[in-house]
């Protein structure tokens, strides 16, 4: 199983790339600005934390995100997933399932009382994994 770790200021050009990856995938566009600022938070791991699978020479090869934030419905923390992207050349792998077991790690580590994470339905191969490391809820997500 690869291992995993936390994000790191020198990750930035191979984060780039993994995040402009999962941008192209879900047909988002996010301002260069709000990218830079982003992978700040995510290396100084406040409310944001990023985590990276990486291969045998440290090079990230996956990436998480958690979003750390409070709810109305307990006293603690929940933990949203908020991104997960692994490269098209290291999937079928081990990399995803070692990134939730890393992500919930630190969900743990923050006692959050919960850990989520939303995907598109048409998304099958994503879901055959999230079948197998958490359980689908009722909820139906809208947006504005």
């Amino acid at each position: 199983m690869p291992n995993v770790r936390r994000l790191l200021p020198s990750d930035l050009p191979a984060w780039e790339g993994l995040f402009a990856g999962y941008c192209r995938f879900y047909r988002a566009d996010v301002p260069d600005e709000v990218r830079r600022r982003t992978f700040e938070r995510l290396c100084a791991g406040d409310d944001l934390v990023g985590l990276v699978a990486v291969d045998e020479g440290d090079r990230p090869i996956g990436l998480m995100h958690l979003v750390f934030h409070p709810s109305t419905w307990s006293s603690r923390v929940y933990c949203y997933i908020e991104d997960l992207y692994v490269d098209p050349a290291h999937r079928g792998g081990d990399a995803a399932r070692a990134l939730f077991q890393a992500g919930y790690a630190v969900a743990d580590e923050r006692q959050a009382d919960r850990t989520y994470w939303q995907t598109q339905e048409f998304n099958a191969p994503a879901r055959s994994l999230y079948d197998t490391v958490g359980h689908r809820t009722s909820f139906i997500v809208y947006a504005r």
